[in-house]
């Protein structure tokens, strides 16, 4: 192949890379904590067996079995601990280290949710559906958005 034909195959490959999401663009925003039971992430269209230490990223969705639960650490310190027969979607989260500033978005449709914050404060909690909203060891509500 010719130099020409080289640059181009090398330019089509760096578009192609660059255009999806799962390669190019995608930051690790939490890792798993600890696992019992039954626990999975959803991932698109996969669901992913997790142990400790596996990284999780934004629009993963934690779901713990009946007799299931999982922590994670997000990277500004913040923990979630998912009861069992809980569903947690990881919809939005930014952090800038430089200054602790940043907002997380997380909604959990059915289930429980300890959380500890970290550096991203939770400053404004609201609920999604009030009808499985309980207290646990520290005030949580199924739907939280800090900012």
């Amino acid at each position: 192949m010719s130099y020409k034909g080289w640059c181009c195959a090398g330019g089509l490959i760096l578009m192609l890379l660059g255009s999806l999401p799962g390669i190019a663009q995608r930051q690790e925003i939490a890792r798993v904590k600890s696992v019992a039971g039954e626990a999975a992430v959803q991932r698109g269209s996969e669901q992913l067996r997790v142990k400790p230490g596996d990284p999780l990223y934004e629009a993963d969705i934690v779901k713990t079995g009946a007799d299931g639960t999982m922590g994670l650490a997000f990277i500004d310190n913040t923990v979630f601990t998912a009861g069992p027969g809980s569903e947690l979607a990881l919809k939005h989260f930014r952090f800038d280290a430089r200054n602790s500033t940043g907002e997380m978005l997380a909604d959990i449709k059915h289930g429980s949710l300890s959380v500890v914050s970290g550096a991203i404060r939770l400053t404004r909690i609201r609920s999604c559906d009030s009808s499985i909203a309980r207290p646990l060891v520290k005030p949580v509500t199924p739907c939280l958005k800090a900012v």
